[in-house]
């Protein structure tokens, strides 16, 4: 696939991702896109120095840059996590120069941040659970994190099967195997990205609440 076609494909995922923001009517104040700013930066400073690149020679790296998509869908929303991660990751394969992967990163990213949204506010409603019950809390905290990390590991090596079969050009036989260590290499930093999460989400509340920078719903049950 050509270069010019890899951008255009680019475009559209961005675009799209666009749409499900305003269709989940997803309000961006100024103080919540600095925050999705930061974390963005974040993910792609975790990403490009914590991490043991192109394991097993498949592409695949240990890192953890998922840990930023988790916690700002866990402090603001799905939508503004997923933006998070997708921005940071997705600009850190650009700047390698490699806008195949880009796309997929993309979708990936965009993913774990709506479906950690999904859990932590809709299913675990982690802002109505009061943080002096520390068994409740703490286990929604880390089912939050965990969820959209976990689907990850799934949805990883699937698109990246067909990103290597059809946007590389790769052999199916190839492009099959590493899939599966992909998936192997995922649950690590799936793992790793969760314990993080879960120790930035408990450091990082109660400052950003103090701060002002969360969301009315989120304050007013600390």
């Amino acid at each position: 696939m050509s270069a010019t076609t890899m951008w255009l494909l680019f475009f559209v995922v961005v675009a799209l991702a666009l749409l499900v923001a305003a269709l989940t009517k997803t309000k961006f104040t100024t103080k919540k896109i600095a925050i999705i700013g930061v974390m963005a930066a974040l993910s792609l400073v975790a990403y490009d120095f914590f991490r043991i690149p192109n394991v097993f020679g498949t592409g695949s790296s240990f890192h953890l840059g998922n840990t930023f998509t988790a916690l700002t869908a866990m402090l603001l929303d799905g939508v503004s996590g997923g933006l998070a991660g997708a921005i940071g990751l997705s600009l850190a394969d650009v700047m390698a120069g490699d806008p195949g992967y880009a796309i997929t990163t993309f979708i990936l990213k965009f993913i774990i941040g709506l479906v950690c949204g999904f859990f932590a506010h809709r299913v675990f409603k982690l802002n109505q659970i009061d943080p002096a019950n520390k068994g409740r809390y703490l286990a929604a905290v880390i089912g939050s994190a965990f969820s959209g990390l976990l689907v990850n590991v799934f949805t990883d090596p699937f698109l990246g099967y067909f990103r290597n079969r059809y946007i590389f050009g790769q052999e199916a036989s190839l492009a099959s195997v590493v899939a599966k260590i992909s998936s192997g290499v995922t649950l690590v930093n799936s793992l790793l990205s969760t314990v993080c999460a879960v120790v930035l989400y408990l450091a990082l509340r109660p400052a950003l609440r103090k701060a002002n920078l969360l969301p009315e719903a989120e304050k007013s049950l600390d």
